[in-house]
């Protein structure tokens, strides 16, 4: 049994994360899947992605980029994207909330071509339709030396429960670490017996 239940993405549908660690989550799930991952950007934004910077987690050579001009184009790619099935997963980045409509028709997308989805929102502004809805962000290395470790809260989940994972990206062995918090200890003195 894996101890993120919920990752890798279940396929077939469409997944939301947010947060200042929302690229790193992305590129982990890209690392997942075999073949080629779409990522999909408003080309108007400043702060466009930079294959190279991803090569901890994901080989550019397996990332396609595509510049929309707006929200209403990035998501007309993403659906056309997921309906075709020839991508494992498409990531699109929005910038305002979707509405029902946009999340259940990526969602049928989704369903139809077996691709995963992954929308990275801003903070707040989740669609009823997403699967589900992870939180990560970057996490002090008590050790001093890690910069890929993460805290990732699962906020939403339509197939189970929620819960948070401290995680660590091990490059060399290509192997994502997990370590589920300290839960809360029985205390000694009310011990049985």
């Amino acid at each position: 049994m894996s101890l993120l239940p919920a990752f890798p993405l279940r396929p077939a549908r469409v997944h939301e994360a947010c947060g200042p660690a929302a690229a790193a989550f992305a590129a982990l799930a890209g690392a997942q899947v075999a073949g080629p991952v779409l990522w999909v950007h408003e080309g108007w934004r400043r702060d466009t992605i930079n294959p190279n910077g991803l090569l901890p987690f994901l080989d550019p050579a397996r990332l396609l980029l595509a510049l929309t001009g707006d929200q209403t184009e990035s998501l007309a790619v993403t659906e056309e994207a997921l309906k075709d099935g020839a991508l494992a997963l498409v990531i699109v980045e929005t910038t305002r909330p979707l509405d029902l409509r946009e999340g259940r028709r990526l969602q049928l997308a989704a369903k139809e071509g077996g691709a995963t989805g992954l929308c990275l929102i801003p903070e707040g502004m989740g669609s009823n339709a997403a699967e589900t809805r992870w939180h990560a962000a970057p996490r002090c290395d008590p050790a001093g030396g890690d910069s890929t470790s993460m805290r990732w809260e699962i906020i939403k989940n339509k197939s189970g429960t929620t819960s948070i994972w401290d995680i660590r990206w091990d490059a060399a062995a290509r192997h994502l670490h997990v370590v589920s918090p300290v839960g809360k200890r029985p205390d000694p003195a009310r011990a049985p017996g």
